[in-house]
């Protein structure tokens, strides 16, 4: 379908980073912070990343050159207000300077304003919990406007403000405030941090009622802040939707999932320019919870199925409860087969050209990720890069993968510039 089908004529075609994972030495982030305490679930630390923080002019390039018409990256907060109050100029120029290479290199710039990581002394402060936190965070989306606004092309306030309730689903995180000083990782942080462990909320753990308000008021602090500088500048959150579905028995289980994780922040976007879906596969629910990969299917590093076919219902989903137009911010594999992340990515995208053909309006595919970089908990393991790094030498490789979603962007831009001056329709 993906070779018939014509994409609208300003479709986002790209691949997405965010600053933590990829940039290095974000020493002033909570995440940081976490991930060199004892008891830490991260696996090990970022340490120097990709260096893109100093190699994003070479990465922006090799990104427009594979084809792609868009770049996903991240604000590091912690880099931009390294203390409270204490805005840094010299970090604002920089990331002036990434946002100059993208549009030197025809790229759309979508940029993520917070992408899990915030600064250390925020989580000081009651992280994602804290009553200050909305207007914290608006106040550095204003900074922020005000020396990069004029050459972002889409905003996208908060990254997966909805995980931690699906990683709670899973078992994993999810501890009540009175309980988190049992957890050895949150008692160590709140000792080094001088606070009650009951206060620690970093934004990937957080699956608390007030961590859900205080992420939803933010995100609505921060929408107001960017329209206030730039009115019609697209603004949206991005949101972690998985195709959650059940086996016999596990009904009511995923119909809870599904509307802690996937319905209730869907509703809360209805007035937004768009909302971003990121979407890697589908969540079954059984009897015991969360059920295991069906016997004999493919699975990835993480030992989950892949299911490429999940975009399709997770954008079907969106369109149906925010009413608002979507853009595919995240899908990918973590695989070290790219023949099997080729198929993977092409029934994506025929997914997303059967949800066009149907009327959606779906207005980007940005795969995840760029690179094969930093998975948080997981460390380096995970390969999702479209492009290979040797982190010996920080060489760049670039896959089989890249080669081809960036091809198909470019025969649908060209494409799609030809139904544009020559008034052709196709039809799917």
């Amino acid at each position: 379908m993906t070779d018939a089908f014509p994409f609208p004529q300003d479709f986002l075609w790209g691949v997405a980073s965010a600053g933590h994972q990829v940039e290095g030495s974000n020493v002033n982030s909570d995440v940081w912070f976490l991930e060199h305490l004892p008891g830490t679930m991260f696996s090990e630390p970022s340490g120097d990343a990709l260096d893109h923080y100093h190699r994003y002019r070479e990465d922006i390039a090799l990104i427009a050159s594979l084809g792609f018409t868009s770049y996903r990256f991240s604000l590091e907060w912690a880099r931009i207000e390294p203390e409270e109050g204490l805005f840094s100029q010299a970090e604002l120029n920089h990331y002036r300077r990434v946002l100059e290479a993208c549009h030197e290199h025809g790229l759309t710039p979508v940029v993520t304003f917070h992408h899990f990581a915030s600064p250390r002394w925020l989580l000081a402060v009651g992280g994602w919990e804290g009553p200050r936190t909305a207007a914290l965070f608006a106040r550095y989306c204003d900074r922020v406007m005000a020396h990069l606004g004029d050459l972002i092309g889409v905003a996208c306030t908060l990254n997966e403000p909805n995980l931690p309730w699906l990683l709670k689903s899973f078992g994993i995180g999810g501890e009540a405030p009175e309980n988190r000083g049992s957890v050895p990782v949150w008692a160590a942080a709140a000792e080094r941090l001088g606070v009650d462990p009951s206060t620690i909320a970093p934004f990937q753990f957080s699956s608390t009622e007030a961590g859900f308000d205080v992420k939803l008021a933010a995100h609505r602090a921060a929408t107001a802040a960017i329209k206030a500088r730039r009115p019609e500048l697209p603004v949206g959150w991005t949101l972690a939707n998985s195709d959650i579905q059940s086996i016999d028995g596990g009904s009511e289980t995923a119909g809870q999932v599904r509307r802690d994780v996937n319905e209730r922040f869907l509703e809360a976007s209805r007035g937004d320019d768009f909302v971003g879906i990121q979407t890697y596969g589908r969540t079954v629910y059984g009897p015991d919870g969360l059920a295991p990969a069906p016997e004999g299917a493919a699975t990835n590093q993480m030992g989950e199925e892949i299911y490429p076919q999940a975009l399709g219902t997770t954008i079907r989903e969106a369109a149906r409860i925010a009413g608002i137009p979507v853009i595919v911010t995240e899908n990918g594999l973590a695989t070290e087969d790219d023949t099997q992340r080729v198929d993977y990515l092409r029934a994506a995208v025929d997914s997303v050209a059967s949800c066009l053909a149907d009327g959606i309006d779906v207005r980007g595919y940005i795969a995840w990720t760029a690179f094969d970089n930093y998975e948080w908990v997981f460390g380096y393991r995970p390969k999702f890069g479209l492009i290979g790094v040797d982190r010996t030498t920080q060489e760049r490789i670039p896959k089989d993968s890249a080669r081809w979603l960036g091809g198909l962007a470019q025969e649908h831009a060209v494409q799609a510039g030809l139904d544009a001056q020559t008034g052709v329709v196709h039809s799917a």
